[in-house]
């Protein structure tokens, strides 16, 4: 089973990839505000990784690795911050562009807006001491006050199709975190976060996919206004 998270990386990416050229959709012209976001992404996400695989509060279960590091990260962990950003974004806008309307009102943004900042923020005061939940929480309570503040449109249609996105999440989590297999491919120190699970997925890992795929969003977003294609231009 060595080859299970690679697996899970190429399948997750797999289909997105091959619809990204349907003519209705047309993402692989995304791929230039998509890859400069996500790299973004990465120059946060990688260093947060690294270290809290040194410090051992999360680690990597070899049976189900290729033995392929960068770092001290296996290249599928790598391969993650790509592939799943790649499938996720690929979704947005294809309901973004087939479904423009599938977004929620201002009102509505505002509730589950101050609804999450209020867990966040509550979670925060209470287990500002475990280390997964403190970072990941404090970087989305920061994150969504800005866009709330500055680019609210965004989570207008971020949200809904996020609600849709976490199921095909907690499945391949699922996996990850040894649900359907013997083992865990991804482990957790549990003193360092909540010890609250879905399944076999810790809460945060809710949360840290919200935020991973929020900032690429917002990024590509802001690249796409500040350079647009001769398609919108026109």
């Amino acid at each position: 089973m060595w080859h299970l998270y690679l697996l899970l990386d190429i399948a997750s990416l797999s289909v997105p990839f091959l619809f990204s050229f349907h003519p209705k959709l047309k993402f692989y012209k995304l791929w230039k505000y998509f890859f400069p976001a996500t790299f973004i992404m990465m120059a946060f996400f990688i260093p947060w990784d690294i270290i809290f695989t040194q410090q051992g509060f999360w680690g990597f279960n070899e049976k189900y690795l290729s033995g392929i590091h960068l770092g001290n990260l296996p290249i599928e962990e790598w391969l993650f911050f790509i592939c799943i950003p790649y499938a996720c974004l690929f979704t947005i806008y294809a309901f973004k562009n087939l479904l423009p309307k599938f977004s929620l009102s201002k009102k509505v943004t505002g509730i589950v807006y101050f609804s999450l900042q209020t867990i966040l923020i509550v979670s925060l005061l209470y287990f500002y001491d475990r280390w997964y939940t403190a970072v990941n929480f404090g970087y989305a309570i920061v994150l969504l006050a800005l866009v709330y503040n500055y680019k609210r449109e965004t989570l207008q249609v971020f949200f809904p199709v996020f609600f849709i996105l976490l199921v095909p999440f907690f499945i391949v989590n699922g996996f990850l975190t040894g649900s359907w297999i013997h083992e865990q491919v991804v482990w957790y120190n549990d003193a360092e976060n909540l010890g609250i699970r879905i399944g076999t997925v810790p809460i945060e890992d809710s949360i840290y996919a919200l935020t991973m795929l929020l900032t690429v969003f917002v990024l590509m977003e802001k690249f796409s206004e500040k350079y647009p294609s001769q398609e919108e231009i026109s």
